[in-house]
């Protein structure tokens, strides 16, 4: 990393250019915050992943590449709402990362810091240059420092072990999925295993399911009754791809048969690498967010929600409303009153900007999608806490160099999902 730079700017719909109070959308009842953009002097930028815990503080992990050297980094704000800190190295520099489009996964909690990853594989061969390893590291003093990693999956072969999923539930425990094909079959299986000491050892990896669409990455979310659901795009008969979620009422040690979302009906002959997304509220709610393009392969995000434990959907509801672009890479927050926030990619020819739309009914009504970046934004992602307030977060590509962006904003305070019954 050769340059690290922040910039703090207003309010997306202020001409102030200094720092600012919380700001509200036009026609929105969402407020805006602060914005940080970081510059990045290197080859190419994976991510980030972001997060705001329960007392306001940001963390962001991504990948920055030189050459043939990839690096892990993490860094903290040193107060609630930002700025994040100076960055953190989190790999080894014995390890290199394996190059791919996700970002680590990240989870904070506390004091505690989790991040997973795809090192490349020791045993890596010309014939299987894809081999990676799944690593897990831990920090326990808020990200300054973190532990050597411990690797994840236990089978040893030289094979992709990615697109993996990290949640921490209430009582610490550590919750993976990942994508992974040791059996050899033509399409890999979704995998899942537990830490239940904190992130110093992993449990016997365990197979939930076959047919796993090869680099949609998957997504864990758990509810306060201790329900956990993993959800992942499955390959079905004439090469029909679903978004499909399977739940554990025994805190991951057994999984059900998944259960479509959408039933799309999408007929794709490769893999699209567009994840779904997963978020609960207090009540026990589900939310799924994915991309499709459905029988008549129109592009669309689309939510749907589940009241029994994900045994069954609502219907779908689409979110994208735009005709001229194309809508990509969706990613969701829900905080535990069941206010919803979607990201998301719209592309076109010239542009692609990063767009958000809410609920603040528990999915029954969005808002219009709301412009979020000035620039050629990429890869979204969100996080919300208990408070309501949400961090958005996103890549940009401005020669010679790559910028992250953070921009946070805040949920009315009025309770106003509080023992709503959407639709």
């Amino acid at each position: 990393m050769k340059q690290w730079s922040c910039a703090l700017v207003g309010s997306l719909l202020l001409t102030a250019s200094g720092p600012v109070s919380w700001s509200a959308f036009a026609e929105s009842q969402i407020s805006t915050g602060r914005k940080f953009v970081t510059t990045h002097q290197a080859k190419n930028i994976v991510g980030p992943s972001v997060q705001v815990d329960e007392q306001g503080f940001i963390g962001a992990t991504w990948v920055e590449e030189e050459a043939d050297t990839r690096t892990i980094f993490f860094a903290k704000s040193t107060e609630p709402g930002g700025p994040l800190g100076s960055p953190v190295r989190v790999n080894p520099q014995s390890e290199h990362p394996y190059y791919r489009q996700e970002a680590p996964a990240l989870v904070m909690r506390g004091s505690d810091v989790f991040i997973t990853w795809a090192s490349a594989h020791p045993k890596a061969t010309p014939d299987k240059p894809f081999s990676s390893e799944l690593r897990l590291s831990r920090s326990t003093d808020g990200g300054r420092t973190f532990t050597s990693p411990i690797l994840v999956n236990d089978d040893g072969q030289a094979i992709n072990h990615t697109f993996d999923a990290l949640h921490v539930a209430p009582n610490g425990e550590i919750h993976l999925a990942w994508i992974d094909a040791r059996e050899g079959k033509k399409e890999p299986g979704t995998f899942v295993a537990r830490s239940l000491d904190q992130g110093r050892s992993v449990s016997k990896n365990m197979k939930i399911d076959d047919s796993t669409c090869v680099c949609c990455r998957t997504s864990i979310a758990a509810s306060a009754d201790g329900t956990v659901y993993v959800a992942w795009r499955k390959i079905f008969d004439g090469n029909i791809r679903e978004t499909v979620v399977a739940r554990s009422t025994d805190a991951g040690e057994t999984f059900s048969s998944p259960a479509i979302v959408g039933n799309d009906r999408w007929m794709y002959q490769a893999c699209p690498h567009r994840p779904a997304s997963l978020g609960t509220d207090r009540q026990g709610r589900l939310y799924v967010v994915w991309y499709t393009e459905g029988a008549d392969e129109t592009p669309a995000i689309y939510l749907a929600y589940s009241d029994d434990r994900g045994t069954t959907f609502s219907s779908k509801k689409q979110l994208n409303v735009s005709k001229g672009t194309f809508p990509d890479h969706p990613q969701m927050a829900v905080d535990p009153q069941g206010r919803v926030m979607v990201v998301w990619e719209e592309q076109s020819p010239v542009r692609r900007e990063v767009v958000m739309s809410y609920s603040l009914d528990r999915g029954g009504s969005f808002s219009k999608p709301l412009k979020l970046n000035e620039k050629n934004g990429q890869t979204p992602t969100v996080s919300v806490n208990g408070e309501g307030t949400a961090v958005i977060g996103w890549r940009e590509h401005v020669m010679p160099a790559h910028r992250l962006v953070l921009q946070t904003l805040q949920f009315p305070s009025v309770k106003l999902a509080e023992g709503s019954h959407a639709p």
